[in-house]
């Protein structure tokens, strides 16, 4: 126990782990998993859940476990020492699982299983652990010729490396960039509480202004509401070149499109070794959506929906900002700026007056209060006398209580921006529920799961001497409200066991279901009224401003969605039809798309693609449009509650027939099993472009 990346008795021992425990904690589980797969494959009775299933999966959960306190660590503390150690052991994470995916022995004994008179007696659950097994192998090469598993191992653990490069560069590039500004009339327009932490930024520098950088909370408000355009420009140039030929540094060597063609070459390379056309094909395996046509089609009938509404966004913008602004012709780096501007006239409210009611305490107190509503549980937060470990000060911890106060679920809350921690928002697993059988004691134990929830909003900040908590944007609420919804998913499941427990083995495109449902949360008078709090007044959100905002929701929605599917093709195509060896390169593949269904197109020197971290260094390749899959179910699901909301939305009874019938189930049956459970129906498009403002014609 003295390395804690080897103590799997509770919560991670954060404040302990240090960059030398590292190698010798991944060397050690290395070689016990290897040692447990030596047993079970040399076992010659035949294979069974607790001889064969349950000694790996045992195994596999500690190896995973702790590299996946390593991979958090390197994600939200990133330094040079950890990037190192953690590219280091990548590698040997990545052949570890390749090899186990092409076991062919091993493979063999699953299909004995699946074949055997005890696979009828199991769980659904166990039978879907299988069947999903059964699929991996196949997808991990198992069934290749012995010739072609070394070269399609190299290609998994090229890709590994590849797809951190991406993710680094692009972290590297957003930290070198800042702007120091020192005339105080180039920052008229940017709210106080944005210049605040600009200045204070300046002076830990030991200089004089406002310091700019290319993080969220410091980059967004500046496109927003800074009244230089030249200003604007500079930022936006900076922001829409990182990683690129372009970056503002100068630096070539972390340009990300070397790395992009790389990653689709061997993508495609791997797709052809399993027999597949694409790469496209691959990744729809693991999905709700069969083919790659059949997302294509479906994204093509919601850009057909959404592109008039965009085209009327997009002229009312140029009409405002040439009658309004004097702006005859819309740069990219003015549509933040002026669409803004557009919403205060129309709308006769700003992001920033709406932001001073959204402190983080009211904030969280409100959403807890739905779910606890909902769900019938109770959140608190872990007091300090616990000593409970976190990788930073600012990370708080918080229990999840059930009716009868039995301790069901934790999680981990860090939400601010900071510049060791890659951008974005996300929630991963840190713990994943199971039932534990004791040998021993003959007696099992229920391990309870435990979540990253990650943001990286601005943080507290002392103006005029006086600490102010954290504001949130009405946006950045529906950021927080869709990660917990991740959180819940994988915190509220009854599964038992680790393959398909919480986010376990749920279909991609149907994983945002959960998520992008409690965002509807966000629009309800009901919630917002217990939530809000002015950071002067005391005041709760005043009726008038609501209903200013319920007018806004869809402002711009169909710019919005065209954006969403611009991005979702471009992925799709990229994948399925692109051939990385040919004469058409990645962006122009963009710009044909672009030519096709948006109304706003870049100027030529962004490079969009080089920071489009979803595809080429996260899990969303070939699977971007599950945004808008999973948004169809989400709005139909929420639809229901629409229906039986007599006493309001956030309804106890509907709330329980949705924790039963989508979050507790996880994925031990199908997604759409789940939803037509839960629905009494196949999902509808309807209530999406209702809730977007399309009504269906």
């Amino acid at each position: 126990m003295s390395n804690p990346l080897l103590d799997f008795s509770g919560l991670p021992r954060f404040a302990e782990i240090n960059n030398e425990h590292i190698t010798p904690a991944i060397e050690t589980l290395l070689k016990e998993n290897r040692a447990v797969i030596d047993k079970v494959r040399a076992d010659d009775s035949t294979p069974s859940w607790q001889t064969f299933v349950q000694p790996m999966t045992d195994a596999n959960e500690r190896l995973s476990r702790a590299w996946g306190q390593v991979s958090h660590l390197n994600a939200v503390m990133n330094t040079p020492e950890l990037r190192e150690t953690y590219n280091a052991n990548l590698p040997l994470i990545t052949q570890f699982y390749a090899e186990l995916s092409q076991d062919v022995r091993l493979f063999e004994k699953f299909k004995q299983l699946r074949a055997s008179a005890e696979f009828d007696q199991l769980t659904p659950a166990r039978k879907r652990i299988i069947d999903n097994e059964l699929r991996d192998f196949r997808l991990g090469g198992a069934e290749l010729p012995a010739e072609k598993k070394q070269r399609f191992l190299r290609i998994q653990e090229e890709l590994s490396k590849l797809t951190s490069t991406f993710s680094d560069n692009l972290l590297d590039a957003t930290n070198a960039y800042s702007l120091l500004i020192e005339d105080a009339e180039k920052v008229a327009g940017i709210p106080d509480d944005v210049l605040q932490p600009a200045q204070q930024s300046a002076t830990a520098d030991g200089k004089t202004g406002w310091k700019f950088t290319l993080h969220m909370p410091s980059y967004l408000p500046v496109l927003q509401y800074a009244d230089n355009r030249e200003l604007r420009e500079q930022m936006y140039r900076a922001y829409a070149t990182r990683a690129s030929e372009f970056d503002s540094q100068g630096d070539s060597s972390k340009d990300n499109m070397p790395l992009i063609n790389k990653i689709l070459e061997l993508r495609r390379e791997a797709a052809h070794m399993l027999g597949y056309d694409n790469y496209a094909e691959v990744s729809l395996a693991t999905k709700m959506a069969t083919s790659p046509q059949q997302v294509l089609d479906f994204l093509k009938k919601l850009a057909a929906k959404a592109k008039p509404y965009a085209v009327a966004d997009l002229q009312a913008l140029q009409q405002f900002a040439a009658e309004k602004l004097n702006l005859t012709k819309l740069e990219a780096w003015d549509l933040a700026y002026v669409s803004e501007k557009l919403r205060q006239e129309r709308y006769a409210f700003s992001d920033q007056e709406v932001k001073q009611y959204f402190p983080e305490d009211k904030v969280l107190a409100g959403m807890f209060k739905v779910v606890e509503k909902l769900y019938g549980i109770r959140i608190t937060l872990a007091a300090p006398a616990r000593n409970i470990q976190r990788w930073h000060p600012d990370v708080k911890f918080f229990d999840i209580h059930d009716a009868n106060g039995e301790l069901i679920g934790q999680f981990y809350l860090d939400l601010y921006a900071r510049p060791t921690k890659r951008g974005g928002a996300w929630m991963d697993d840190a713990i994943t529920r199971r039932r534990i059988d004791h040998q021993h004691t003959r007696k099992s134990t229920i391990q309870l799961p435990v979540a990253y929830l990650t943001c990286n909003f601005s943080a507290p900040v002392t103006m005029d001497d006086q600490p102010r908590p954290a504001l949130f944007t009405h946006n950045e609420v529906i950021v927080l409200f869709h990660e917990f919804g991740h959180g819940l998913h994988h915190l509220m499941t009854k599964v038992e066991d680790l393959g398909v427990s919480g986010i376990n083995g749920v279909e991609w495109d149907a994983v945002e279901l959960p998520s992008q449902f409690m965002e509807n949360f966000c629009w309800e008078w009901d919630v917002l009224t217990g939530m809000t709090q002015h950071i002067e007044t005391g005041e709760s959100l005043p009726k008038a401003l609501f209903d200013k905002m319920i007018k806004a929701k869809n402002f711009q929605s169909g710019l919005q969605m065209l954006r969403q599917i611009e991005f979702a093709l471009f992925d799709m195509h990229v994948h399925f039809d692109f051939r990385p060896d040919s004469d058409r390169t990645v962006l122009q593949l963009l710009d044909d798309i672009r030519n096709q269904v948006a109304v706003i197109i870049p100027p030529g020197f962004n490079r969009f693609p080089n920071s489009f971290a979803h595809i080429f260094a996260g899990g969303y390749a070939a699977g971007y449009y599950s945004y808008k899959w999973a948004e169809v179910l989400s709005a139909d699901a929420y639809s229901m509650f629409e229906e039986t909301a007599s006493d309001g939305v956030v309804n106890a009874a509907t709330g329980s027939h949705f924790l039963e019938e989508i979050l507790a189930v996880g994925g031990s049956r199908s997604a759409l099993e789940s939803f037509i459970a839960f629905r009494g129906r196949e999902p509808e498009l309807d209530a999406l472009l209702r809730h977007s403002g399309m009504e269906t014609a």
